[in-house]
């Protein structure tokens, strides 16, 4: 840098080649190829023998002089650019000289106008080539945040910091590389990256401040059962056909991946309260009676809806609007919506287990956390005047005559659709506890739930409304390490519908009005993970419905339900007793996971009343076995 500064002689352009190391590269460039002669000459007329520097104008220090002026003319142009202080006093020392000198270097100006438009024209290529410098600049820069947004590793981010670190630390003179350097440096970068290993993806993608986590896994599901239920993967605990019909002498063995799921769980942060959305849906839509070809060439399963709620939480208050499970459902942990909170067993059978409470259905809730191990709860529910139907379960007997005006028009039968009326949602509160007892995590939750149910006679134009409602009482609790002892309990008046509805609401009176069904649920179980990939699970479930008889005033007969004659499928019990085992080969959120699951059932149910000759009962053993692959994904931790 010395020796550049005595050739120029001229201390206004060194300072500019100090500053600015790649234009001093194109100057030197420019001089080798010849276009320097003039810089030469302009130092031979300020350094020169007859140091005359004649002045073109009266204003001698501030505008050009030849020739020497003419260089300090393009130079302070580009002092004025740059604005730094050594420019500034290279000027001024300009300035002086061209003063003492303005007379003696008259002769001179013809020369310097020719160098004026040379050094003119060239600063004007300067110009354009720190233009193109600059673009180029931004362009590496781009690249490099493309870079090193994609690297997925903490180590490979690491790296990359302590690089632009040391960079930034590095003296002017190490960074000063020219063009041509800086694209090599980028290529040979690139090279190296494409002979790493590809960079990890993150395990949730980002619109905005919002994170997406995918959800749901793919299920290849097997059953075998000893009788034919005709039920696919979800077993219709109510209808287990006896021994002595036909469905009871054939056994049954199925292929499905119904119960494949995808979703998306969706975080965000907005105004100091947190956002969780979160879908799920499957392919259990439909039967096999409303789609008769299902299972003949391309077993083209019917896509639904499984879960779809948004849940929002601002310091100790939470509120959830949308499809999620009923409130009524046991909890694991707290009163989370999230379905790995919330127990409906391990069991493969889509239908679960019998015994077990639980509804997905369209409701509204607020939630109270008054600490972190507490936390209450008020749901407001989609309703259903239900008189038994589905999942296998008897339906009542209305009495002849209003039997035409109340069924299926008033209450629903498994065949209604939404034609049922309402009065309300029906209410559920819950308040759950989730304490340490001997540093093992223990949770106990008291459940409540009020519906209404209101209908029309008709006949006597009267309007008939009763009211029902039931209680829980559930516990979770890790006896010792890795061992959860597991206990659920459900009784109520009018509440069947919530034991997978294999109880009906009520029965109707001689007079049109309602009468409630008592009906009471079990499920007791453990979960063991005996090793790291294994897990062992079994349960016991049992639902117990009352008999309702009323006597039917035009012909002076029994209906209702469990009424004697009222056949095998007004069921008093049906109990089930299940085993089984979770084998995790892999698990990791990065590439998904692979599991192997089996479960053995034994279900028996027994009706109030059965014909002459019936077995008493009727009674399957099943056997479940899966594989499953979990997508790949973990959501953002959230922080409560």
């Amino acid at each position: 840098m010395v020796k550049a500064t005595t050739f120029f002689g001229n201390r206004l352009l060194a300072s500019r080649w100090r500053r600015q190391r790649p234009i001093g590269v194109i100057l030197v460039l420019w001089l080798l190829c010849g276009g320097g002669v003039s810089l030469v000459n302009a130092a031979r007329y300020e350094d020169g023998p007859s140091k005359a520097l004649a002045a073109r104008s009266p204003d001698v220090g501030e505008k050009a002089s030849a020739p020497v002026t003419d260089s300090s003319s393009a130079d302070s142009k580009s002092t004025s650019d740059s604005k730094s202080t050594s420019d500034s006093k290279s000027t001024s020392d300009s300035k002086s000289t061209s003063d003492s000198k303005s007379t003696s270097d008259s002769k001179a100006a013809p020369t310097g106008a020719v160098d004026v438009d040379k050094i003119t024209a060239l600063d004007d290529k300067v110009r354009k080539l720190e233009d193109i410098i600059k673009q180029q600049q931004l362009m590496i820069d781009s690249l490099q945040n493309r870079l090193d947004g994609i690297a997925g590793s903490s180590s490979n981010r690491a790296a990359a910091l302590a690089g632009s670190d040391s960079a930034k630390q590095a003296p002017a003179a190490d960074r000063a590389v020219a063009p041509t350097g800086s694209a090599s440096s980028t290529a040979g970068t690139a090279g190296a990256a494409q002979n790493q290993h590809p960079p990890e993806s993150p395990l949730q993608f980002r619109i905005g401040i919002a994170t997406f986590t995918p959800v749901g896994f793919v299920d290849a599901t097997s059953v075998f059962r000893t009788v034919n239920t005709g039920n696919g993967i979800g077993t219709n605990f109510g209808s287990i056909p006896f021994e002595n019909t036909i469905p009871g002498k054939l056994t049954e063995n199925r292929f499905s991946l119904q119960n494949s799921r995808i979703g998306t769980r969706i975080d965000a942060d907005v105004k100091s309260a947190h956002v969780m959305g979160y879908w799920e849906s499957d392919f259990l839509g439909g039967s096999s009676a409303a789609f008769p070809n299902l299972n003949v060439s391309t077993n083209a399963d019917i896509f639904r809806l499984r879960l779809f709620w948004v849940d929002i939480r601002r310091g100790k208050l939470e509120i959830l609007g949308g499809q999620s499970w009923s409130m009524m459902t046991p909890n694991r942990v707290g009163i989370s919506p999230l379905p790995s909170d919330i127990f409906y067993t391990q069991n493969m059978d889509v239908n679960y287990q019998v015994g077990l409470v639980w509804a997905r259905q369209p409701q509204f809730r607020i939630l109270y956390h008054p600490s972190s191990t507490v936390a209450m709860g008020l749901s407001l529910e989609n309703p259903e005047q239900y008189i038994g139907g589905s999942g296998g379960a008897g339906v009542i007997t209305a009495p002849s005559a209003l039997a035409p005006f109340y069924i299926p028009i008033q209450l629903d039968n498994g065949t209604t659709g939404i034609t049922t009326p309402n009065l309300h949602p029906d209410i559920v509160a819950k308040v759950a506890f989730d304490p340490h007892v001997s540093n093992r995590p223990f949770h106990i939750e008291l459940a409540g739930i009020a519906r209404s149910f209101r209908v029309f006679n008709p006949l006597t134009v009267d309007h008939f409304t009763t009211t029902g409602g039931g209680g829980a009482l559930n516990f979770n609790f890790e006896v010792f390490k890795n061992f959860h002892l597991i206990s659920n309990n459900f009784y109520g008046d009018g509440v069947g519908r919530y034991i997978f509805g294999q109880a009906p609401d009520l029965v109707v009176r001689g007079d049109g009005s309602l009468s409630l069904i008592h009906s009471y649920s079990t499920v007791q179980g453990i979960e063991t993970q005996v090793a790291k990939s294994t897990l062992l699970f079994g349960y016991y479930g049992g639902v117990y419905i009352q008999k309702n008889v009323i006597i039917d005033p035009v012909t002076g007969k029994p209906v209702g339900y469990g009424f004697p004659g009222s056949g095998p499928t007004a069921n008093r019990s049906v109990q089930e007793a299940t085993g089984g085992l979770v084998q995790t080969f892999w698990k990791d959120p990065k590439y998904g996971g692979l599991q192997f699951i089996a479960q053995y059932s034994y279900v028996t149910r027994h009706p109030w009343s059965v014909p002459a000759g019936q077995p008493p009962g009727a009674h399957t053993s099943m056997v479940f076995l899966d594989l499953r692959y979990l997508f790949p994904g973990a959501p953002p931790k959230v922080p409560y």
